[in-house]
C-alpha cells in the first residue's frame, strides 16, 4: 500500500518554546524527527506539515519536504489531514516533530497492522508501564483494550483505576512487567501478565478516515483529558493497539531535551 509519514509541527509549544528548532546536538529537532521517521521500509515519502514558514524553511535547507497549513489546528491529526487532502496515499501515519528517537520498526509496525486488519481505520502503539510513579503521572496517556487489541478507552488517569493503591505497590514489586510483544501470540493480554499500559502517541490512519476527523465533533471526553484519538471513539470508530517492549522518549521539557542530547552525544 502506498504510505505517507506527516509529521506536524507547529512552532509555539507551551513547556519548550521553539523546541523543533533547538539544535544542541548539531541537527534540529525536527531533523531528527526527520531522519528516524526516514528509516520506515515501508513508507514512500515523509512529509513536514507546519504553520511556520521557518520551520519549512529549516526542513528544506536539510533536503526534506515540507507544506504549509493552517495556524488554527486544535490537533496534529487536524494538521496532517489538511496535508493528507492532497496527498496519493492509502495509509498516513502521524509521527509527532518532537520524537527524535521513534524507530523505523515501530512506524512499520502500524503499517502491517492495517494492511493486515483492512476493517480497522486507524492504528497506534502502546507499551507497558514500567513504575508506579508513570501509573499516577497525568503526563502519561494510559489505554485499556479488549482481547482483540482494540482500544476501550484512553486517560491520564491509571485505568484501569485500582481500588487498592497498594495492590498496586505490590504488583510492581512482583515483577509483573515482562516482554509483551504480541509477535508470538495475537492476543495481548494471553503475551504478558501486565495490566497498565502507556498510549504511544503515533497513529497509522486509512487515507478516507483521517479526512473525515476534522469534521467530527470533539467530544466531551476529549475537552476533558485533551486526547483527540477520544474523539474516534465517541464517534464509534475502532482503534486497533499495537504492543512494543518500550517508549521511545519524546521531548516535553528542557529536561527532556538535555537528555535526549546527552544520549545523542554519548552514542
Amino acid at each position: 500500500m502506498k504510505t505517507v509519514i506527516i509529521i506536524p509541527a507547529r512552532l509555539e509549544s507551551t513547556r519548550l518554546p521553539r523546541k523543533l528548532l533547538l539544535e544542541q546536538t548539531g541537527k534540529t529537532l525536527i531533523e531528527h524527527a526527520f531522519i528516524a521517521s526516514s528509516q520506515s521500509r515501508l513508507a514512500q515519502r515523509v512529509i513536514v506539515a507546519t504553520d511556520s514558514e521557518e520551520i519549512a524553511t529549516v526542513v528544506r535547507s536539510f533536503g526534506g519536504e515540507a507544506v504549509m497549513t493552517a495556524v488554527h489546528h486544535q490537533s496534529g491529526s487536524d494538521r496532517v489531514a489538511e496535508a493528507a487532502a492532497t496527498i496519493d496515499a492509502e495509509l498516513i501515519v502521524n509521527v509527532q516533530g518532537d520524537e527524535p528517537e521513534i524507530e523505523g520498526a515501530a512506524i512499520d509496525r502500524l503499517i502491517e497492522s492495517l494492511i493486515q486488519h483492512k476493517s480497522v481505520p486507524v492504528a497506534t502503539l502502546a507499551t507497558p508501564i514500567l513504575s508506579r510513579q508513570q501509573l499516577f503521572d497525568s503526563s502519561c496517556v494510559k489505554v485499556v483494550f479488549d482481547r482483540s487489541g482494540k482500544a476501550l478507552y484512553f486517560s491520564r488517569s491509571p485505568i484501569p483505576a485500582p481500588r487498592d493503591e497498594g495492590w498496586v505497590d505490590e504488583y510492581f514489586l512482583q515483577g509483573h512487567l515482562r516482554s509483551s510483544s504480541t509477535k508470538a501470540a495475537p492476543d495481548p493480554i494471553a503475551a504478558a501478565p501486565v495490566i497498565f499500559f502507556q498510549h504511544i502517541g503515533i497513529y497509522a490512519y486509512r487515507r478516507e478516515f483521517l479526512l473525515r476527523i476534522p469534521e467530527l465533533p470533539r467530544s466531551n471526553a476529549e475537552k476533558i483529558e485533551s486526547l483527540e484519538q477520544l474523539r474516534f471513539l465517541h464517534h464509534g470508530y475502532d482503534v486497533l493497539v499495537e504492543i512494543v517492549d518500550q517508549a521511545t522518549s519524546g521531548i516535553d521539557t528542557p529536561d527532556d531535551y538535555l537528555r535526549f542530547v546527552n544520549r545523542y552525544l554519548n552514542r
